[in-house]
């Protein structure tokens, strides 16, 4: 591919990455999610959990996973390109991860989820996310995938881990343990985590 077509087409993917952002906020507001926090404010950091304010604004504990959501998503587009052509371009594999962790917000705030997150983790009260705390999981995973895709293999690795066990420690969550709630609930971990002060 030519550099002018290489430009053209991954200021294509680019622009696809932002469409299929604005089209997830509009699904979002049609399903009837909150666009930003009842309590009238929109923070770039809640650091509390379990309260009215959690999954409500820009940023929170949660945003680590979201991070780690792009590492992951980046090593697996990268993976399928090595098989699939049309993957090669690291543009057209961030589209897809976009697409990809656009269509996990959606998901997440149906009532399945939801009533899942209610029954199974630590997460008594979960509402759903408002639409602005959506965005910021989705811009959370995008600065992810583009680290992955700067960054050495071992440094991201690093990260990854350290975000893990940080969200352990201070809220005792993060993806791993909530991964293994929602699909395979350990009543020890549960317990644990309800015991947090």
């Amino acid at each position: 591919m030519q550099p002018l077509q290489q430009e053209r087409s991954q200021f294509r993917m680019g622009l696809l990455a932002v469409a299929i952002v604005v089209i997830t906020i509009l699904t979002l507001l049609a399903m009837g999610r909150p666009a930003m926090c009842s309590c009238g404010t929109v923070k770039l950091w809640y650091g509390e959990i379990n309260t009215a304010e959690d999954s409500q604004h820009i940023a929170d504990w949660y945003t680590l996973s979201h991070v780690i959501h792009g590492f992951l998503l980046y090593w697996l587009l990268w993976w399928c390109s090595r098989a699939f052509r049309p993957l090669k371009p690291p543009m057209n594999r961030f589209a897809l991860a976009v697409l990809a962790e656009s269509a996990w917000e959606i998901f997440e705030n149906t009532p399945l989820v939801i009533n899942r997150y209610r029954d199974a983790t630590i997460a008594l009260g979960y509402t759903g996310d408002s639409v602005v705390n959506s965005t910021g999981d989705i811009l959370a995973m995008s600065l992810g995938f583009l680290l992955a895709l700067r960054l050495p293999v071992w440094l991201i690795i690093a990260v990854a881990l350290c975000f893990e066990v940080l969200a352990a420690l201070v809220i005792r969550d993060n993806l791993t343990l909530n991964i293994l709630m929602l699909t395979f609930p350990v009543e020890a971990v549960h317990q644990w985590q309800l015991a947090a002060p």
